[in-house]
């Protein structure tokens, strides 16, 4: 099968089509989801809670995500490779420029940010030196703790107004995808319609044009607290291959999210 790029995504945003993304941090588990049909894997500073037992994202460095970038790339042979930046990564455009340039040697195909507006900058040097940037936007962990915690984001109206116009702002700046994380449904639904850039939603309900799910969300490995967003998929499935299989076609069938899972 055809590689998976970013224009390939714009693609499927043009002709109405869902796409699916998913976490991966191994070169084993990154073939698995390639084979199952999953879009998009993302190596995400996720790995700092469920591979480092971490509390938060705020710990993982650009050697972390470095080394599983080149672990997922040695793996995978489809899917497009999107890649974190970890936190303080963009702390000055010289900072941005340098670790994404790293990342990208180690085999990233789409370089993700959290921020908001004042990211434009940022994202425009970068999409002007080749580097396809996802914008974070919405809950964004590396910033829970100026957020008060993991909560959702944009119920106020207010509040729902500026993250659909940093999505604007950002796509006009030159983002090739938007990730919009914790938003009520109509927030996904505002932004997929503002922007002509996919918008992957994760907790973002099911009007935006992909989905994204945690790896080990998606295996059923959690540990006390369980995200309204998240779905097991092993269950009813005998190996992680099919559960990746079912997963993927859930979302492509428009059957995941479903409204229980939606804010």
């Amino acid at each position: 099968m055809k590689r998976v790029t970013v224009t390939t995504l714009a693609q499927y945003k043009q002709r109405g089509e869902p796409f699916s993304c998913l976490t991966a941090y191994d070169a084993t588990l990154a073939r698995c989801a390639d084979d199952a049909g999953v879009d998009v894997l993302l190596v995400g500073d996720s790995l700092g809670m469920v591979l480092q037992g971490h509390a938060s994202t705020l710990p993982v460095t650009l050697d972390d995500i470095r080394y599983h970038t080149e672990c997922v790339a040695r793996g995978k042979h489809r899917s497009l490779l999107m890649v974190d930046l970890p936190f303080m990564s963009n702390a000055d455009t010289g900072q941005l420029l340098r670790d994404a340039g790293e990342l990208m040697r180690a085999g990233a195909e789409l370089i993700k940010i959290e921020g908001a507006a004042w990211m434009a900058d940022g994202i425009a040097e970068l999409a002007c030196r080749g580097v396809p940037v996802c914008a974070h936007l919405g809950l964004t962990p590396q910033s829970v703790h100026q957020l008060g915690g993991f909560k959702v984001q944009g119920k106020a109206e207010a509040e729902a107004m500026r993250i659909v116009e940093d999505a604007r702002q950002l796509a006009e700046a030159g983002a090739a995808v938007i990730l919009l994380e914790c938003v009520p449904r109509d927030v996904g639904k505002a932004v997929r319609d503002a922007v002509e850039v996919p918008v992957i939603g994760i907790g973002a309900g099911p009007d935006v044009d992909g989905q994204i799910l945690v790896m080990h969300d998606v295996l059923g490995l959690n540990s006390g607290y369980v995200p309204r967003f998240v779905k097991n998929f092993l269950t009813g499935n005998d190996s992680i291959e099919a559960a990746f299989r079912a997963y993927d076609g859930a979302v492509k069938g428009r059957r995941f999210p479903a409204e229980e899972h939606t804010f």
